[in-house]
């Protein structure tokens, strides 16, 4: 490969992977797949894992390469997808933080899926990720030539995967970690981290706030 195509690529995989892996933050989801997993065998857990961590792909790659024509299309501002978005997470870090999940558990206990939602979406490719993968895209819209725009969406998409594969294997080891912590220490972690999602999602409701206001 050419050095300079090799640069972009390098780039553009590495500043993907680091912002998404700081976005979706894998750690924090341990008690959000575990309160959804726990009526579940691990047959079915390891499934939903999987199938969420696809869903996230073929999400973020979809707004890669489509995002900012599809908000374009509906009139979605930045402001309303961080606003929308982070009342999603506000209400899903409050079930958590005072353990009023019961539709989520009931719908499991029906054997409903949860890969979709809340797993993939917003657990892995929430407001924050589908805006860094937007925020992505434009910076490869701006790139001089056809071959290098490839090779930055090649790499974007390599750092998607990259996230989605560490993403997966921390689904697949949050029982391992569950016994180690223990249900008190889970217990404990579980409301740490809805209280994070509840603060998480009022800052992107500010934010939004924010644009809307900047753009009145």
């Amino acid at each position: 490969m050419d050095p300079g195509l090799m640069k972009v690529a390098t780039t553009f995989f590495l500043g993907g992977f680091v912002g998404l892996a700081t976005i979706t933050n894998p750690l924090s989801k341990i008690p959000l797949f575990l309160s959804l997993a726990a009526g579940m065998s691990e047959q079915r857990s390891r499934h939903e894992a999987r199938r969420a961590c696809v869903y996230a792909l073929v999400l973020l790659s979809a707004f890669l390469f489509a995002g900012v024509a599809v908000l374009e299309t509906f009139g979605i501002s930045y402001g309303a997808l961080r606003i929308a978005g982070g009342i999603t997470v506000g209400l899903i870090g409050h079930r958590m933080l005072f353990g009023t999940a019961d539709t989520l558990a009931a719908g499991v206990a029906r054997g409903e899926s949860v890969a979709f939602f809340p797993l993939a979406m917003p657990g892995i490719a929430g407001p924050g990720a589908i805006a860094t993968v937007i925020g992505i895209s434009t910076e490869i819209a701006e790139l001089p030539s056809g071959g290098v725009r490839a090779s930055a969406y090649t790499a974007t998409v390599l750092s998607i995967v990259a996230t989605c594969v560490v993403m997966l294997g921390i689904f697949l080891s949050a029982r391992l970690v569950s016994r180690w912590l223990g249900s008190e220490g889970i217990n404990v972690i579980s409301r740490l981290t809805g209280f994070l999602l509840v603060c998480i999602g009022v800052q992107f409701v500010a934010s939004g706030v924010r644009s809307f206001l900047a753009g009145a």
